[in-house]
């Protein structure tokens, strides 16, 4: 039995349809760029993590700001995943395309499956719109869509019906067009509807009126599909299985934010985030701009300069200082970031990388930044680089690297990218208890070795080679830092050859020496000859085409690097021990290069630079044909 308004706009029961029992669906909205897309797409996720499934996001906006409304370049989309299993991506191909104009339906068109289910806005469908994207004839009235299931519905008529006495004009009426097709969503998929309702009174609590007009059209949606005939079948997706605990949504971004925030309380210490906002990295700045209550400083600078400046500033102050950008930002940033590596602070850089170079693809995702976060800064600047695999895996990779910054007194890098920035997925709340102790105890006595009761900066700890964190102003403790190469231990300008050379020697060895996990491989068989060896964002779908290629029978090994510098100690040895090894990139080979380089192993790179993720099944497809190739050798 459904459900359906009744007179006073409450949802009651009505007419039963047939129900379809799925284990996932793969759900895209896409519209022009001021048709609430995201919005639309967030909410089906909310709705769906409240549900207890599990699942995985992709929004992809719109390069330009403000595109020209109805054309292929202001289409917004949201891909929404959800299943009662564990999944690792946001799905490659959409089940169902909700399309709210032409331009959604060109630009999206050519990822839908033969017998997938087409709902289109049929009032953004006249000769205008079509002729703005190259339609000769209307695809609606035609059969170039013959192969699949399409609904038409005049969304933009039936939400203005719906808010006719509501007094809103005609043009505010048609902006809640997006919550009709949510509600339609919702009904065919027996989403919850009470979160949305209170999602949008709370979003809309200055403006009463727009928020009963949206819920208004948000009903009106999924009255529609229980009164249409159109659609004869709604569908289940059971909750999944997953580990006991308390989840909630998390994009990437939010979880770098809220690493930040733990590691800040479980150090004890004061956090800055000295920064400039930028695409794809802002909504951190906007996040922790909203949690003073735990210490959290936020200091939005002129420029990306100036913020890494500050930041940096703040560690020399004893605080735990943070920057975020994305790769334009660290190229301004290189300079200070390698004052970091000279004054061994601790220091926290956080890269979400988009595609480039230059400005590039600001809205698009790319892995291009590893060898400017490797080498991208004047002199030997070694900085430990740590890359989180999934939005919810941001959390931990910001403790991480936290943990790192303090016990060694270094710069450390995060490499996040695009995709795990605002993509979506379940995350576990961890116990407070169980995260890490990063409390520092800074210096409070003198510490020459010659007995002359002076503070030398540069002695070091004898296991992690990191010097000694005196708070500017303590007692006794005056000591010189600096841009310029110091002598070692006591900290004076020093010119002299030998100095440099070991200074510069001791360190990189700090930072080969940071103790990261081995390599883990997971190969089922045991007998794998085939080895896909990814980082950062890759690793859903490298997952989910390794279970596609194991569902086939055949054998193949994964293993996924998340520490970039230094690598696993076994990683040489893993990489000798496969006939072949596989590393897919979102760029021309980075990491491919690396690995020839320093165990001069020979791998097969396999790039792309598209500003979008792999498929599973295109990773699929590259695997088994290298796997044929092994075989038959």
């Amino acid at each position: 039995m459904s459900t359906s308004a009744n007179g006073n706009g409450a949802l009651s029961a009505t007419r039963p349809t047939e129900i379809s029992k799925l284990d996932r669906v793969v759900i895209r909205f896409a519209g022009d760029s001021g048709d609430g897309m995201q919005l639309t797409g967030d909410r089906f996720t909310s709705e769906a993590a409240a549900f207890g499934n599990d699942l995985a996001t992709l929004p992809n906006y719109p390069a330009e700001i403000r595109a020209p409304q109805g054309t292929i370049p202001g289409v917004s989309s949201f891909q929404v995943h959800f299943a009662d299993y564990d999944i690792l991506t946001p799905g490659d191909r959409p089940d169902v395309l909700v399309a709210m104009n032409p331009a959604a339906l060109k630009a999206n068109l050519g990822d839908l499956p033969q017998g997938a289910t087409l709902i289109v806005n049929t009032d953004e469908f006249s000769k205008r719109n079509l002729t703005k994207v190259g339609y000769a004839s209307n695809p609606l009235e035609d059969d170039s869509l013959s192969a699949f299931q399409v609904h038409q519905v005049a969304m933009s008529t039936l939400t203005q019906g719906a808010l006719a006495g509501t007094g809103l004009g005609k043009k505010d009426a048609e902006r809640c067009k997006n919550m009709f097709a949510l509600g339609l969503l919702s009904w065919m998929y027996h989403r919850p509807t009470e979160g949305t309702e209170q999602f949008l009174r709370e979003k809309f609590a200055k403006k009463p009126d727009i928020a009963e007009a949206n819920i208004l059209a948000f009903h009106a949606g999924w009255n529609y599909g229980e009164t249409t005939e159109s659609f004869a079948t709604t569908f289940e997706v059971a909750p999944a299985k997953l580990a006991a605990g308390t989840y909630r949504q998390i994009t990437g971004n939010t979880a770098l934010a809220y690493g930040i925030v733990a590691a800040g309380q479980r150090s004890g210490l004061t956090v800055l985030l000295g920064t400039y906002p930028i695409t794809p990295a802002s909504d951190i700045l906007h996040e922790l701009s909203k949690h003073k209550n735990f210490g959290v400083i936020t200091f939005q600078a002129e420029d990306e300069i100036a913020g890494i400046g500050a930041a940096l500033g703040a560690s020399y102050g004893g605080a735990l200082g943070v920057t975020s950008t994305s790769g334009p930002g660290i190229a301004l940033k290189s300079e200070t970031i390698g004052l970091g590596v000279m004054l061994e602070l601790p220091l926290v850089v956080i890269d979400v990388q988009r595609g480039g170079p230059s400005t590039g693809l600001p809205t698009k995702t790319e892995q291009a930044d590893l060898l400017q976060a490797m080498f991208g800064r004047n002199g030997e600047s070694p900085v430990p680089v740590i890359a989180p695999q999934s939005p919810a895996d941001c959390f931990a990779a910001a403790v991480e690297a936290t943990a790192i910054a303090l016990k060694y007194r270094t710069p450390v890098m995060i490499l996040s990218d695009g995709a795990n920035a605002n993509g979506s997925e379940p995350w576990l709340i961890p116990n407070v208890g169980d995260l890490p102790d990063l409390r520092v105890e800074f210096a409070t006595e003198p510490n020459a070795k010659d007995g002359s009761g002076e503070f030398w900066p540069y002695v070091r700890d004898p296991e992690t080679l990191a010097r000694e964190w005196a708070i500017p102003g303590t007692a006794g403790l005056q000591h010189r830092i600096g841009g310029l190469e110091k002598a070692d231990g006591k900290g004076n300008i020093s010119y002299d050859p030998d100095n440099h050379d070991h200074m510069v020697r001791l360190r990189q060895a700090k930072v080969d020496g940071v103790a990261v996990p081995d390599l883990v491989v997971d190969d089922p068989s045991g007998n794998a000859r085939v080895l896909v060896l990814g980082w950062g964002s890759t690793y859903g779908p490298i997952g989910a085409a390794c279970r596609r290629v194991r569902k086939r029978g055949l054998a193949i090994a994964q293993a996924h690097l998340r520490h970039l510098n230094p690598f696993p100690a076994n990683l040489g040895e893993v990489l000798a021990s496969y006939d072949k090894v596989v590393v897919p990139e979102m760029n021309l080979g980075q990491l491919a290069l690396l690995l020839r380089a320093k165990y001069l192993a020979d791998v097969h790179s396999y790039t792309k630079v598209a500003g979008l993720p792999f498929k599973a099944e295109e990773l699929e497809a590259v695997f088994t044909d290298i796997m044929k190739g092994v075989v038959a050798a």
